[in-house]
């Protein structure tokens, strides 16, 4: 039977079968490397395949007041602290959750990647300057024990701008500042705390006005058997966002809000600000919280009665 030669178009062939037909046909010092274009015109199985169709999903460092939700269930709330592995949000009508630190959680509808916020210099490094308090930072130190001795205010957002101007110096001392629903129960808190010399308890209110609810149930604890250690120092705003100069946000002044409209919401409303739910509340003070960054930030009303208390908790313990 004669020879016949035939031609083949590898363009007609199954893409393997292509590629070994180009192998064959194609002279070795002609070839490339990449075989013809067909269902697989890459290395499949090159490194980093699994990541090519993989979403990014963004990084972002816990900070209090953030506000985050719960892809699995939901809950929404605003970070309030972090410890052992999880992150506490805050939601509607003061509940609490808590939630795993890492993946699984949302801001503003998209994933991110949650993590503990990296620490500052390392102990003995000298810092520059000045504390946002104003005293002279010195070098900074390892972790202390904290002291028996504490200080109490009205609520989260009291406990975060006393964080952001006084947290330095009151690590210094070994100070713990915790947060209280309100001051209606105030006597049954000092009760328990029961203090004592070494022990003292500092309590900021808002609102110390003459006359008001807040002056008669510190007066109480004054004449009660703690008394001698319990100081109760207050500010004069209905609100510590008013201890917030109004001029750090471009206003002359803080609004009036009507007696008998909560504070906060009458205060975004007048603003025109979301004031919806707790999540909308929260990015408010965020946005507050955010134009300040050192004690010249704040009212007189607020810093006298901070450095008031800081002296009087700490008395017992300086040498």
């Amino acid at each position: 039977m004669p020879h016949r030669h035939i031609e083949i178009d590898p363009r007609a062939l199954p893409a393997s079968v292509a590629d070994r037909a180009y192998s064959a046909t194609v002279p070795p010092q002609n070839r490339t490397n990449q075989p013809p274009a067909g269902r697989y015109a890459t290395d499949v199985l090159a490194k980093g395949w699994q990541q090519q169709a993989k979403k990014v999903v963004p990084e972002i460092a816990l900070e209090r007041g953030m506000v985050l939700e719960d892809a699995t269930t939901g809950f929404c709330g605003a970070v309030t602290r972090w410890e052992n592995g999880l992150v506490v949000l805050e939601g509607r009508g003061d509940k609490r959750r808590s939630f795993p630190i890492g993946y699984g959680l949302l801001l503003e509808g998209e994933p991110v990647l949650v993590k503990v916020p990296t620490r500052g210099p390392a102990a003995g490094h000298r810092t520059t300057g000045r504390t946002a308090s104003g005293s002279v930072a010195g070098p900074i130190e390892r972790a202390k024990v904290a002291l028996p001795s504490r200080i109490y205010v009205e609520g989260r957002h009291d406990a975060e701008l006393v964080e952001k101007i006084w947290g330095d110096d009151l690590r210094h001392v070994g100070v713990v500042v915790e947060f209280m629903d309100g001051i209606d129960d105030l006597s049954d808190i000092v009760a328990e705390f029961r203090p004592e010399r070494g022990r003292r308890l500092g309590v900021l209110a808002d609102h110390l006005v003459p006359g008001s609810k807040e002056s008669r149930i510190a007066a109480g604890v004054a004449k009660g058997p703690y008394g001698s250690y319990v100081l109760v120092a207050g500010h004069p705003f209905v609100d510590v966002w008013q201890a917030v100069k109004p001029v750090k946000l471009g206003l002359q002044s803080w609004p009036h809000v009507p007696r008998g409209t909560d504070i906060k919401h009458g205060t975004c409303a007048a603003l025109g600000w979301p004031h919806r739910d707790q999540a909308d509340i929260a990015r408010a003070w965020q946005r507050i919280l955010a134009t300040v960054t050192s004690w010249s930030d704040l009212e007189r009303g607020l810093l006298t009665p901070v450095e008031q208390l800081i002296d009087f908790v700490t008395q017992d313990h300086i040498t």
